[in-house]
């Protein structure tokens, strides 16, 4: 099966993550696809293959005849996709770009415009994947997934091109932030791996946000209008001047590169109670820890004014930058490199504005960068990705655990 044919399957399968879940995973869809992600590992021939409690999906190739003394690479990518919009019913259609907005929804009120996403310019005279823009696309991360499952089937059916050991993992979650939870790595048992979860095709990156949340909860008071004055503290009023004080130009919408933010997620409220919650991001440590006691500060100030318990912050940190844990191991990036110069891409060496299972892996003792899958706008009604990009991956990813690519690093 080619790639393209593969990811068309794979998107059509709902597998939202849930982050009010209490379960592992947190939705059953996830469930189905891990099973048919093993099954199509042992039509395959690859050995070892487990489909654990938690719905992980390991998975063996073998090394080649003469190879077992290879290193052993590891090939990973998440099943999950993004809650933040619906991933039930994905109607995805393949369309050759010529330079035009495309209509996405039947009425035409959802178009993918040219002049809103510059990027659509590289693919012109390309076949890409889109969505009736009422869905997300899922390609973050079935493109991963399909491009390692058609990489190992082309290793499998290609006996001359040798490799050493290649483990695989499909895990659940990543979009919770509970990507890496349940991941045995010594189960695993690379000697270093590689997520395949990034986005433009040629983006290597091995440094990612440090990453909390944040959850503010705001208690007020609340009398009849009427006879309010000097009694009534409106929590909903309070909450919004809180959230005021965090800097308004650091915020996702106004950041980009190295940058971090705050990003309101979401928020709730009435004159008794209000709640925000955050994201905090920032690649730099030092940086990361003051953005953290800015918002302790704030809450500080406001329960000031209005007494004491008025505010509260409660911080949870996610994950940390990997770039500490792989910069002893800068091969394995260099490796990246090469593979994709072989297979005709042009590497770019970017940093993560979000967060990769790579990242908590690294910290997990597996030396873990993220490789792009090709795709663009995750997480939304426009995303899509051109059918080369994910050919090309295929392409990388062969190229990576190849012996030759071993031979001439």
């Amino acid at each position: 099966m080619n790639v393209k044919d593969r990811f068309l399957r794979y998107v059509q399968m709902d597998t939202r993550s849930d982050p009010k879940s209490t379960t592992n995973p947190t939705t059953e869809g996830q469930h189905f696809m891990a099973r048919e992600i093993a099954l199509e590992l042992d039509l395959l021939g690859l050995e070892d293959i487990e489909v654990t409690d938690k719905s992980y999906v390991y998975g063996v190739l073998p090394a080649s005849e003469g190879c077992e003394n290879l290193p052993s690479i590891g090939l990973i990518a998440h099943m999950d996709t993004s809650p933040d919009i619906s991933g039930a019913n994905v109607k995805p259609r393949t369309v050759r770009w010529e330079g035009k907005d495309i209509p996405l929804s039947e009425d035409g009120s959802i178009v993918l415009r040219a002049a809103e996403f510059e990027h659509l310019s590289r693919y012109i005279g390309q076949d890409i994947i889109v969505t009736d823009g009422t869905t997300l696309l899922g390609a973050d991360d079935k493109a991963g997934v399909s491009e390692i499952l058609t990489a190992l089937e082309l290793l499998v059916n290609d006996p001359s091109i040798k490799h050493g050991r290649v483990p695989v993992c499909f895990t659940p979650d990543e979009e919770v932030g509970q990507g890496a939870d349940f991941f045995d790595v010594q189960r695993f048992g690379a000697d270093f791996a590689y997520t395949v979860d990034g986005g433009a095709l040629g983006e290597i990156e091995y440094e990612n946000f440090n990453a909390a949340s944040a959850v503010v909860t705001v208690r007020g008071v609340n009398i009849h209008p009427g006879d309010a004055k000097n009694k009534m503290k409106n929590a909903a009023l309070i909450a919004m001047e809180y959230a005021a004080m965090l800097p308004a130009a650091e915020t996702p919408a106004h950041t980009e590169g190295y940058e971090g933010f705050y990003h309101l997620s979401h928020m709730e409220g009435d004159e008794e109670n209000a709640l925000l919650e955050y994201i905090v991001r920032d690649h730099d440590c030092g940086r990361f820890e003051q953005r953290k006691q800015f918002m302790l500060r704030a809450a500080a100030y406001v329960n000031a004014k209005y007494g004491e318990n008025t505010v509260a912050v409660e911080l949870n940190d996610s994950y940390y930058n990997m770039r500490e844990m792989i910069e002893p191991h800068m091969y394995i990036v260099e490796r990246a490199k090469a593979a994709m110069r072989a297979a005709g891409v042009e590497p770019e060496i970017t940093p993560v504005r979000g967060g990769t299972d790579g990242a908590r892996l690294s910290y997990m003792g597996l030396p873990c960068p993220n490789l792009s899958t090709g795709g663009h706008n995750f997480h939304g009604r426009y995303e899509y990705i051109p059918v080369k990009s994910m050919e090309r991956m295929v392409a990388v990813l062969t190229a990576l655990v190849s012996a030759e690519l071993t031979d001439n690093a």
